[in-house]
């Protein structure tokens, strides 16, 4: 019986770390433009990232990106770069997304599209 009860704890635990099939359908490249809501704060910067597995990695050294996509397309993100960070959330459709970002004193949209 205690064989049984551990074989469906790692069965169960296996099941939540794995990404879903389906948040793989987001992988690939996808280039990021970043609009502020503040005049200090800079405006119209695009970032690369990419997507594998529902994993989000930065394809450049300048700006490092971390996080994860859901398999119905709601994603959160962090950015960084030196001592600058910021975090944001959205959604991806097939093609392209949008969501929102906010870092300590500036915060805006941003808009995605498959590269």
């Amino acid at each position: 019986m205690e064989q049984f009860r551990n074989s469906a704890l790692a069965a169960i635990v296996i099941a939540a770390l794995a990404t879903p099939a389906s948040a793989a359908t987001f992988d690939g490249e996808w280039n990021v433009q970043i609009a502020s809501s503040n005049a200090a704060c800079p405006s119209g910067t695009s970032v690369s990232i990419g997507i594998s597995n529902g994993q989000v990695a930065s394809t450049n050294s300048v700006v490092t990106a971390s996080g994860r996509v859901a398999e119905a397309g709601a994603i959160q993100v962090t950015l960084a770069s030196g001592m600058k960070r910021a975090v944001g959330s959205g959604r991806l459709n097939g093609t392209s997304g949008s969501g929102t970002w906010r870092a300590a004193l500036c915060s805006g949209t941003w808009t995605a599209q498959r590269i």
